[in-house]
């Protein structure tokens, strides 16, 4: 998505009889990602919650879609230290401050992004753009 569309919102489409008030922009929807990833991947590697994370939404000061960018990354890096921590033994137990399992946590995180993944591909779709991975080329 180009940066000045990046606060793109169904909304603004003001659509006939179609109900998107309120739903996230794109730029909310990348923040949304990376901040569940944080809150859901977290208790498998002890690390806190970065502070600038308040709720589901993601930090506010986060403006610039680089920035927000970069959030999305970093998040995906604790993804990776998460699994990195399952093993045949632990991966059915939950770690401290949860009830679910290491296995379910690390799972929902990708799952829950794939989810998100395919509403930011209509918010493409709805301003033209033709998402990476269907271009059927090797972007």
């Amino acid at each position: 998505m180009p940066e000045d569309k990046f606060n793109f919102s169904p909304e603004s489409l003001n659509i006939p009889s179609s109900d998107y008030k309120g739903v996230r922009t794109f730029a909310v929807q990348v923040k949304h990602v990376a901040s569940s990833n944080y809150f859901i991947w977290s208790p498998l590697t002890g690390d806190k919650v970065p502070e600038s994370i308040k709720d589901g939404d993601g930090p506010e000061n986060l403006k610039t879609k680089a920035d927000i960018l970069k959030f999305l990354k970093d998040s995906f890096v604790l993804g990776h230290k998460a699994a990195s921590t399952l093993t045949p033994q632990n991966m059915l137990q939950a770690p401290e401050h949860s009830k679910s399992s290491r296995l379910h946590l690390a799972e929902f995180g990708v799952a829950h992004a794939y989810n998100h993944y395919g509403q930011l591909v209509e918010y493409l779709r709805m301003n033209g753009i033709v998402p990476p991975a269907s271009r059927g080329d090797s972007h």
